[in-house]
């Protein structure tokens, strides 16, 4: 048997629209995962949703994951579509890069919302005997903004090694209940939020930023390759880790 196949888990991925979460719902779907895919836009994940293996079963929640008072009714319900949760990816995130000046507690308060909070709420809700498989792997898209600095990112990276560092203590307390957790930390990677910002800073800033991962700029798959070895058996002894897929940027 293949230790990487996901064939019989369900798979819960947030930021399931677009970027690193699409990557990951359609890696997923070829390793024979069905998928709860989560997202605020429902136009973009029925897109994500065409772009699936088509053995795959698929169900959407097209959601504010920062809106937490109805989300476990929401899981719940397709819970009972699906079956149990097997692993779950938290996959949406916000980034501002901005002068510390300009930074707010309005700011800060966004960005944790969702890169850090709604994240441990799924956790949590998907922690429950009654949501969770009998063993569930748990996989947090941190950042290497959460290990090195960058200057106008102080809320970003802040929330980024927030994740890392709870990730840990979850990896601790939720051993008991078989369940992994481990966190993954991408540098630059290409989708449409980094051509966006590309365009922004012009090209020589670009290519200063190009010049920095020594292989290169990543691929959403990339990443989602990562993922899945997490959520797969061949990864049943790691826990607690944060692995970092950078191209080589956070070893200079």
């Amino acid at each position: 048997m293949d230790s990487f196949s996901l064939q019989n888990k369900v798979i819960l991925i947030t930021g399931a629209s677009s970027g690193i979460g699409r990557s990951c719902s359609v890696e997923c779907s070829k390793k024979g995962a069905n998928l709860i895919l989560v997202g605020r836009n429902y136009d973009e994940l029925m897109k994500t949703i065409s772009m699936l293996d088509p053995k795959s079963k698929a169900e959407v929640i097209a959601e504010d994951i920062t809106q937490t008072e109805n989300l476990e009714a929401v899981i719940a319900e397709k819970v009972l579509l699906s079956g149990k949760i097997s692993g779950f990816i938290h996959c949406a995130g916000i980034e501002k890069t901005l002068p510390l000046k300009k930074h707010s507690s309005a700011l800060y308060r966004d960005i944790f919302e969702v890169n850090v909070i709604a994240g441990f709420e799924i956790a949590k809700i998907l922690s429950l005997k009654k949501y969770k498989d009998e063993r569930s792997s748990f996989v947090f898209i941190s950042s290497v903004a959460g290990m090195v600095g960058e200057p106008g990112k102080a809320a970003y990276s802040a929330s980024k090694g927030a994740v890392i560092s709870g990730v840990r203590s979850l990896a601790m307390e939720l051993c008991r209940s078989n369940i992994r957790v481990n966190s993954i930390s991408p540098a630059m990677v290409n989708t449409p939020i980094l051509e966006k910002m590309f365009e922004n800073i012009g090209e020589e800033a670009s290519l200063e930023i190009i010049r920095k991962h020594p292989l290169g700029i990543g691929n959403p798959e990339d990443v989602a390759n990562a993922c899945v070895f997490l959520l797969s058996d061949a990864s049943k002894w790691v826990t607690g880790t944060n692995l970092v897929i950078d191209g080589g940027y956070s070893v200079q």
